[in-house]
């Protein structure tokens, strides 16, 4: 398999794309296109990025090519077994497929307003009600998880799943931007943070040249 990417420091989606791959278990090889680069509108419309017209991530398997996070988690886990993505009680399942249907939707205030900036710490960023509103959803969501069902240990549904894979950029952004969370919110960022697979991934985003100014400054 080979996972097409784009830049570390930004690229939330690649994020969630690469995760996933990780929590497979299978052997992927890593592909990193740095986006907005020099030959980024013409990469989108030739070679691997044509299927999905430039949109990172893409996952090859063969002939086989998934172009959208989503839809990445579920080819991996109709290849692996979906326990290793979803909590197995039904209304765990049920709460994390629709936590992830959610993130994968919505949210486009907060999105727009705070760009995924690995590398950068911003102090006293401001955000509208519109950001808030989705911040508060945000919260509200991972508290009736950990309360519900993270029993079994410290992520959403207690381990790692693809619930944590969707909410992972959305932890990179609250820390880049000094989102105040409660002391829940506060010990589930640490543990995804802390996660190998996202240490990784920050390890490399900060070792990264490219920079892409519209995503250094916050929206106002």
């Amino acid at each position: 398999m080979k996972l097409i990417i784009g830049n570390k420091n930004y690229s939330s989606w690649s994020l969630r794309g690469w995760l996933a791959c990780k929590q497979s278990g299978l052997h992927f090889e890593e592909l990193t296109v740095p986006i907005y680069g020099d030959d980024w509108d013409q990469r989108k419309i030739e070679g691997e990025l044509a299927p999905s017209h430039g949109k990172v991530p893409i996952l090859w398997d063969g002939e086989a090519v998934v172009w959208d996070s989503l839809a990445i988690v579920d080819y991996l886990a109709d290849k692996v077994g979906r326990d290793r993505f979803w909590p197995k009680p039904d209304d765990a399942r049920a709460m994390a497929r629709s936590m992830v249907a959610e993130m994968h939707s919505s949210y486009l205030p907060l999105r727009r307003s705070l760009p995924m900036n690995v590398r950068a710490r911003v102090e006293g960023a401001q955000v509208d009600d519109e950001v808030r509103g989705d911040i508060v959803r945000i919260l509200t969501l991972w508290a009736e998880a950990r309360a519900r069902f993270g029993g079994g240990g410290p992520f959403l549904f207690g381990t790692f799943s693809a619930a944590d894979v969707f909410y992972a950029p959305v932890v990179s952004r609250f820390l880049t931007y000094g989102v105040g969370v409660p002391g829940f919110a506060q010990a589930y960022m640490q543990a995804v943070w802390e996660h190998e697979w996202m240490q990784q991934w920050v390890s490399a985003a900060e070792s990264e040249d490219w920079v892409i100014e519209q995503f250094e400054v916050p929206a106002t």
